[in-house]
């Protein structure tokens, strides 16, 4: 197996902050030795757990690389025990462009997983976070919101797993992280995941969504920089208390929890985020783009909940996901 081109500039060895770049040479038009320069943050002080903290996984989604980046601005390696690992914004190209995948190669970083050290620039990125950074850390925080076509209530998250040691410690920390909504999450297809290829290595995973609509908001951010603080001295990394408020416990038990469209047209959302929902309950409706006149079609809520999640833009094509509705844990 070829090695990974990727080159970090900066110790993780070393005690102190370290800020610099991951170095992925990429030739193109423009530049023939040119390079992807991925900014990252190390903050090393002493022994101690190493906490993986990453951002713009998706490059249409601002949350976590607004509170990364003021973590790596204002956090001391006095303030740490152990070892945190900053990237902001992961799939760099993608974020540039405010692109969902990358404009290299059209690839999504967060299916590509495990990567490929010889594939495309992406998968690169996935294979060197798949074989260098992820087998350092004690758990990973991967910060997602729901860029420009979906929109969420902010939750933090974690998955149903095999081991229910690791479940029950990957629990612990969305808990800690402690957003207003805490969620059991079940993907649509998990093939290719950042989230799979890091509990697949036996790590503690915490992911979220916190918004959406490709943007932020100066709620979604403060919920981003408290619970990021708060994961932290879960671990032990940073001293202090986990900051605890309330938090509504969901689940997604199966797939009645998503409603997707086969109709192309003009959404029109009849329950809004947060909204108690009953299954049967008409969540959305889809009218004609071509001629008035036309009866929309109204699509339902598969089971009893909240709805957690809504398309976002107002057109939608066949096979969009439309609302997703979490039902209330007890």
């Amino acid at each position: 197996m070829p090695a990974n081109p990727i080159a970090c500039s900066i110790p993780f060895d070393e005690d102190g902050k370290h800020n610099g770049f991951l170095r992925l040479p990429y030739s193109r038009d423009d530049s023939a030795w040119g390079s992807i320069m991925i900014p990252i943050c190390v903050i090393k002080n002493g022994d101690g757990p190493t906490g993986l903290l990453t951002g713009g996984n998706h490059g249409d989604e601002y949350e976590g690389p607004v509170a990364l980046q003021d973590l790596a601005l204002n956090l001391q390696p006095d303030d740490v025990r152990g070892r945190v690992i900053i990237v902001p914004t992961v799939n760099h190209p993608a974020f540039k462009k405010a692109k969902r995948v990358s404009p290299i190669d059209d690839r999504n970083l967060n299916r590509v997983f495990p990567g490929k050290p010889d594939g495309t620039p992406t998968e690169k990125i996935a294979d060197y976070f798949t074989n260098t950074l992820v087998p350092m850390c004690d758990f990973a925080l991967d910060f997602h919101s729901g860029g420009k076509t979906l929109d969420f209530v902010p939750f933090a998250s974690t998955h149903v797993l095999e081991n229910k040691t690791q479940q029950a410690a990957c629990v612990a920390a969305v808990k800690a992280f402690n957003a207003p909504y805490t969620m059991t999450l079940l993907e649509i297809d998990n093939a290719g995941m950042y989230d799979t290829e890091v509990e697949a290595q036996g790590k503690i995973f915490i992911t979220t969504e916190l918004g959406g609509g490709g943007t932020a908001s100066a709620k979604t951010i403060a919920i981003a920089k408290r619970g990021v603080r708060n994961v932290l001295m879960h671990f032990g990394i940073l001293a202090g208390s986990v900051d605890i408020q309330p938090s509504v416990f969901l689940d997604m038990p199966d797939m009645d929890c998503y409603t997707f469209s086969q109709n192309e047209g003009l959404i029109e959302p009849v329950k809004d985020l947060g909204d108690e929902v009953k299954r049967g309950d008409v969540v959305a409706r889809i009218w004609s783009t071509e001629r008035t006149g036309i009866t929309p079609v109204d699509y339902y809520a598969g089971c009893d909940g909240i709805l957690v999640s809504r398309h976002f833009p107002g057109l939608v094509q066949p096979g969009d996901c439309i609302a997703v509705v979490g039902t209330v844990a007890v």
